[in-house]
């Protein structure tokens, strides 16, 4: 792989909604390209994109992958991304680092979810799109259908530049609107002929529609066209390229990515309507001084590269890929990581085709590549050259919808998780590990279930450490609702010294998040003073360990008011001890009860659909507080919910709402649980301590 200058360089990202045939389509331009010598299967695990094994047993994209391919005198960086909800961080990273996306939708299906999120991800990205309706050749497939359900999602921006010749099992070739040509295909060879007689009327119609659009993108264009009513072949595409730049112009363009089909016109398509870096709206960086920097994709500018992803090689460890977007970025050179203020040290850098790596002494402006075994950088730092410090944005990407507790399964699998447990963080930017000193448990978060089991089947296959995924415990907490009063005794008489300790405490509640406050009202020497603080030391054990369901017991007053104790006998041990016993006893006659953290709810989702929201959240104990429409046919429920009932909220809005609903939680305070769900907790809990004490 050769290096190119930016002006010929093109970054694409293929997105879209899962099973469209992305993998497949990047595939089939590769092999046309002949950057690889045979066409893979997605359904063989012989794709070039697809080398993960998760993804060749799946038989779907996980992770976003590079396949750099050179047509006609320009480089195109095609980075296949995953089209499956719970992988959209893959799909942002993506799109951060390109000027250009394919979006790929079903010919049978038309606009699907995931099109929705990855048009909604492009769009804030800046990224200029080109759409492809593929699968044209399978059965019930409908070109038109799939345009207008295109042109109804987002407006008539959408223009067709090739009609399809044929349709399902008969699927031939294309009408290309822009030459009025036909083009049938055969192994991926195209035959140039007539329009077919049928298909005419149509072409022309489309044709003049195009014409005019193409036209509207410049004052000199819509000149000519006014006057001559027509524009040359390079005039039209000088329009359509500026309207497919500005995103005023979508095209559509037709394929069978399997069969070759239209593929070679989608290169076509890549290298001539597409903008390159050298196009791209300025990208501003800042110095060591915060002030802000305006790029350029020169190779003798200052050095500025973005790295978008980092991967666990199984061969050459951690490689990190990254974009420059300035300067050029040479091998084995001392570099900065201007994110984290560290210095890096380069080795060798690469061109990455799926899993193949390709030496290469240095990687230019608007170029993609990758290095291996970077000591300080992760996804979204920055590397820049000494002598010029720029930081460009970190990747905003989308933050987890779900938690799980991690356990592993031997004490052996404990040793490999919690290192293993990192790496995969740093791979991922939307996985979180955390471990929770309260309820004692590691908890993994991520997008959605699957990326969670994905997560488990890495840390067996890659590092070895063999665990089990259950639903995190709930952060209860427990407090009292009344005064009351209790006297712990604790005396044992065993021949030789014994132990002696008796205390009265005093139990009340304060406001909700005062805490806790221990009082000494201890007169005449009842308890000597050095006993006083064994008698605190015993509550606060029995505040953190629970006398309910084993929960801490928060928000209250204890007060220390008499006591009794021995010359010989009495020790610190037997006043922790009856502090304990008169702590439990007033807390049960004090009007113990539960506390569930509730937290605040924002559910975003189509207005069509939020009647089955509002009655979900309402089954789920919630408190609709208000609806804010968007605008845009979405509208955003925000509610209170009790934290214990959205474990699994994830999954159960992505079935109301076919993956279209998004939601965003954060605690809000503890609030009293129901006398009924209280029975279940405590019955849960007594069960679990008694399967504990068994083991």
């Amino acid at each position: 792989m050769k290096a190119s200058p930016a002006e010929r360089i093109r970054n694409v990202a293929v997105v879209g909604h899962g099973g469209t045939g992305k993998t497949s389509l990047v595939e089939a331009m590769l092999f046309l390209s002949k950057a690889v010598d045979r066409l893979g299967k997605v359904d063989d695990g012989t794709a070039t994109t697809d080398f993960d094994p998760e993804e060749q047993r799946r038989r779907h994209t996980i992770n976003a992958s590079l396949a750099p391919l050179e047509w006609k005198d320009h480089k195109v960086n095609l980075i296949d991304a995953p089209g499956y909800p719970d992988f959209v961080g893959e799909v942002v990273g993506a799109l951060r680092v390109v000027e250009g996306a394919i979006v790929v939708v079903d010919a049978v299906a038309g606009v699907q979810v995931q099109t929705e999120v990855a048009w909604r991800h492009a769009g804030a990205a800046d990224v200029s799109r080109i759409v492809v309706v593929n699968r044209l050749d399978r059965e019930n497939a409908r070109f038109d259908h799939a345009l207008e359900s295109l042109r109804a999602r987002f407006g008539t921006k959408v223009a067709p530049i090739q009609i399809p010749i044929g349709s399902e099992a008969s699927f031939a070739g294309v009408v290309d609107i822009l030459e009025m040509k036909a083009y049938t295909f055969k192994n991926g060879e195209g035959t140039v002929g007539e329009v077919p007689a049928d298909l005419r009327a149509a072409a022309q119609a489309a044709r003049e529609k195009l014409v005019e659009a193409a036209a509207e993108t410049d004052d000199a264009l819509v000149e000519k066209y006014l006057e001559a009513g027509e524009l040359t072949q390079d005039e039209l595409i000088h329009g359509l390229h500026a309207g497919v730049k500005a995103g005023t112009l979508i095209p559509v363009l037709c394929a069978a990515g399997t069969r070759l089909v239209g593929v070679p016109m989608i290169l076509d398509a890549l290298v001539t309507l597409l903008p390159g870096p050298v196009e791209r709206a300025e990208i501003t960086a800042t110095d060591g001084r915060q002030n802000p920097v305006t790029l350029s994709p020169k190779p003798d500018a200052p050095l500025a590269a973005l790295v978008f992803k980092t991967v666990a090689d199984p061969y050459v460890g951690k490689l990190s890929y990254f974009r420059v977007y300035s300067g050029t970025l040479r091998s084995d050179l001392p570099l900065v990581n201007s994110s984290k203020g560290k210095p890096e040290r380069i080795g060798q850098v690469y061109f990455i085709r799926g899993k193949q790596q390709e030496a290469t002494p240095q990687i230019g402006a608007g170029d993609i590549g990758a290095v291996a075994k970077l000591a300080e950088t992760g996804t979204g730092d920055t590397l820049c050259g000494k002598d010029a410090t720029l930081v460009l944005p970190p990747i905003a990407f989308p933050q987890p919808a779900i938690s799980m507790a991690i356990e592993p399964k031997s004490k052996g699998d404990e040793d490999k998780m919690g290192s293993s447990l990192q790496r995969l963080a740093e791979e991922d930017p939307t996985f979180r590990v955390h471990r929770d000193a309260e309820l004692k448990q590691t908890v993994i978060s991520g997008m959605g279930e699957s990326h969670l089991e994905i997560m488990a089947d890495r840390l067996r296959r890659k590092f070895g450490a063999d665990v089990v995924l259950h639903p995190p415990k709930v952060p209860y907490r427990e407090t009292i609702k009344r005064k009351a009063k209790a006297q712990g005794r604790y005396v044992k008489q065993t021949g030789g010294r014994g132990q002696y300790g008796v205390c009265f405490l005093e139990l009340e509640p304060r406001e909700r998040g005062a805490g806790f406050e221990f009082v000494d009202k201890i007169f005449g020497a009842a308890i000597p003073n050095q006993f006083i603080p064994s008698v605190e030391k015993g509550v606060r054990k029995t505040l953190e360990e629970g006398v309910l369901a084993g929960h801490p017991v928060v928000d209250l007053r204890v007060t220390l008011y008499d006591g009794k104790y021995h010359d010989v006998d009495s020790s610190d041990i037997a006043f922790q001890i009856a502090a304990s016993m008169a702590f439990k006893d007033a807390a049960m006659d004090a009007g113990l009860v539960l506390l569930e953290p509730i937290v605040d709810l924002r559910v975003r989702v189509p207005e069509e659909q939020m009647g089955d929201v509002i009655g979900d959240l309402n089954a789920k104990r919630g408190r609709i507080h208000g609806m804010e429409p968007q605008g845009d046919g979405h509208t955003v429920v925000v509610a209170q919910v009790p934290q214990a009932e959205l474990l699994r909220y994830a999954s159960d809005l992505r079935s109301m709402t076919g993956g279209r609903g998004t939601f965003e939680m954060a605690f809000a305070h503890y609030e009293e649980v129901p006398p009924q769900v209280t029975e279940k907790v405590v019955a849960q809990a007594k069960q679990q301590k008694a399967e504990a004490a068994t083991r």
